[in-house]
């Protein structure tokens, strides 16, 4: 039995109690996100155009003449694993990594489910894979969320062979869900409008109750100096996504040797 000091932060100490919670709800809102996500991919059809273009800048960054299979490409945040499966499915091998255990068990069943091979899903860090590992790194709307963005940018860069292509999305802003119903409904039509609804909601849930940090949203100059600090090059900008909340950048890291900033050294 754990012996805890007199006048310590025992394990029901109120100073420890906020973590504790948090914890135990960052974990539900990871169990219950898997599932859902699962369904607005199916079913929203902005999210299953944004997956498409994001393959699309995928395929387009792999050398001609080369076997998919033998490019690693590296899937930062991958959540559940759809995107992760849909690399595989591609052809591509694809490692996907995320913090959150439950996710990473929903995507290792749908890998089963599937029966994909050349994927794979880790908790791992980044600091665990070498300088130059992969062939690719991709991340949809998980660089917004993460504590130390500027460091994941760095770490992307570092990981990715001289030559290698990065594709990120991230949002710009937030989605309040009255006025982006509204304007989804202006733009497209009640049927667009209530679709919507299938991501609006989980997502007004997931920004209300998770760890607060950020929010990271950057626009295009912020994020083509981002890049830039980490020694990605970056050859296109578009809005995408739901009403042109999101950005995608798509990058290549230069083949001239230029050393990629360490992430210590990154402004934050």
């Amino acid at each position: 039995m754990a012996h805890v000091r007199a006048g310590s932060a025992g394990p029901f100490s109120p100073v420890l109690l906020p973590t504790v919670l948090r914890a135990a709800l960052d974990r539900c809102l990871a169990v219950a996100y898997g599932p859902v996500h699962d369904l607005i991919v199916e079913r929203f059809t902005p999210y299953r155009a944004l997956q498409r273009e994001v393959l699309g800048f995928v395929e387009a960054g792999a050398p001609a003449g080369v076997y998919r299979r033998s490019l690693r490409v590296l899937d930062i945040g991958c959540g559940p694993g759809t995107f992760t499966a849909a690399l595989a499915a591609a052809g591509f091998s694809a490692l996907g990594i995320d913090r959150y255990t439950p996710v990473l068990d929903i995507a290792r069943e749908t890998r089963r489910a599937r029966r994909l091979t050349h994927v794979s899903f880790s908790r791992l860090d980044m600091d665990a894979f070498a300088d130059a590992e992969f062939d690719q790194v991709v991340s949809i709307h998980s660089l917004y969320t993460d504590p130390a963005p500027e460091v994941v940018l760095a770490q992307a860069a570092r990981v990715l062979k001289p030559g290698g292509h990065a594709v990120f999305v991230n949002h710009v802003r937030r989605f309040p869900l009255v006025q982006t119903f509204r304007a989804a409904r202006r733009t497209a039509g009640w049927v667009y409008a209530l679709g919507a609804l299938l991501w609006l909601i989980p997502n007004c849930v997931f920004e209300l109750t998770r760890r607060p940090v950020g929010p990271h949203y950057w626009d295009e100059t912020q994020l083509t100096e981002r890049f830039s600090a980490v020694g990605l090059t970056v050859l296109q900008l578009r809005r995408t996504f739901l009403d042109g909340g999101s950005v995608l950048v798509w990058a290549r890291k230069e083949a001239d040797g230029r050393r990629t900033p360490r992430p210590g050294a990154l402004r934050s």
